[in-house]
């Protein structure tokens, strides 16, 4: 059996309030999707593949942007979208094996009650969160509550990278170009939030969590060097901030908290070359399978079936594809998949 641990799917409720909360680019994006909301075509997509099921969990954008930043709008949006979530997974649970919870960080509580009623009442398997809060790092002090109460529910936060084009890609600029901000700019936010994790001492303070990581942990794993000798000369570059006082302070080498603390899920875009880069930096107990199904230039299979090629094609032992496809989902969520 193989758990695609991380796709995308907008519930009929939450998918009807999307379209009328007034965002320019979203009737485009969905509609020409229609793996993203209908029902029937994603089941149909599902069904082609042999032993074969899906996690599903929101797709962009975020809370906060379709709040406008109204808190208590944010978590209605939530739990709409979890309602509908747990919904889907038990009307198709051949098809829909569980879901990921939508937290609505800039509720006053950083979202602690509802992830708490998702995962608790609905089942949830985690919850989701992006990469930035409207722009804010997830390091705020307002987020800390979030990361504490989600150590002690143990269950996974999977992360998705949040960038868009008014994040120019240089400052004489007004905005970012030829989708710069998604091919490079997502990469580079998954990095930075990892980072900001790390150095902020929110993975000292809560050794337990269990951060998701989409893409396969993006640019990270190419930037070993510079993640590991690099960073172990933290201070060497700055004169107005004592980093070499913060690298001494960590209980570990940065590079050990990249390479052995986070989750990292499979979903390269078909990249082969990544997917074996991947595997050399993360830990095999911390790798789960996921394609980011329905984001591919076939609208929905591609992705599915070239992950699986791939995996499928790697070399490794039964045993360790097993814990890929399953087996450190089940682990980590705490649940039976299979």
């Amino acid at each position: 059996m193989r758990i695609d641990a991380f796709n995308h799917f907008f519930p009929k409720k939450y998918f009807d309030k999307l379209l009328t909360s007034g965002l320019p680019d979203i009737g485009k994006r969905v509609t020409e999707l229609p793996a993203l909301h209908d029902v029937d075509f994603r089941r149909k997509i599902i069904g082609s593949f042999p032993d074969y099921k899906q996690v599903i969990s929101l797709a962009a954008p975020s809370l906060e942007l379709l709040s406008k930043g109204d808190p208590d709008l944010a978590v209605e949006y939530a739990r709409i979208g979890n309602d509908g979530m747990a919904e889907l997974c038990q009307k198709y649970p051949d098809e829909f094996c569980g879901f990921v919870a939508q937290t609505p960080l800039t509720a006053k509580d950083a979202g602690v009650a509802e992830t708490e009623r998702a995962i608790k009442e609905l089942g949830a398997c985690g919850t989701q969160i992006f990469t930035n809060v409207g722009g804010k790092p997830l390091d705020a002090p307002e987020f800390r509550p979030f990361f504490a109460a989600m150590e002690k529910l143990d269950k996974p936060i999977w992360t998705h990278p949040a960038r868009a084009a008014n994040f120019p890609d240089y400052l004489t600029e007004k905005k970012s170009l030829y989708e710069i901000w998604w091919t490079f700019g997502w990469a580079y936010e998954t990095a930075a939030m990892m980072s900001r994790l790390v150095f902020s001492k929110i993975m000292d303070d809560h050794p337990k969590l269990k951060v998701i990581v989409h893409h396969f942990g993006s640019i990270v794993p190419t930037l070993e060097g510079r993640v590991g000798p690099g960073w172990d000369q933290l201070g060497s570059r700055t004169s107005d901030e004592d980093y070499g006082a913060l690298l001494k302070s960590l209980k570990k080498r940065p590079l050990d908290y990249f390479k052995h603390d986070f989750y990292p899920d499979t979903a390269t875009f078909t990249s082969e070359g990544a997917m074996k880069i991947g595997f050399g930096f993360f830990d095999l107990d911390k790798v789960i399978f996921a394609s980011d199904c329905p984001f591919d230039p076939e609208k929905g299979t591609m992705y599915i079936r070239e992950t699986l090629r791939i995996l499928d094609d790697y070399g490794m032992p039964k045993a360790d594809l097993d814990k890929v496809y399953y087996k450190n989902l089940e682990r980590i969520t705490g649940m039976k998949f299979v």
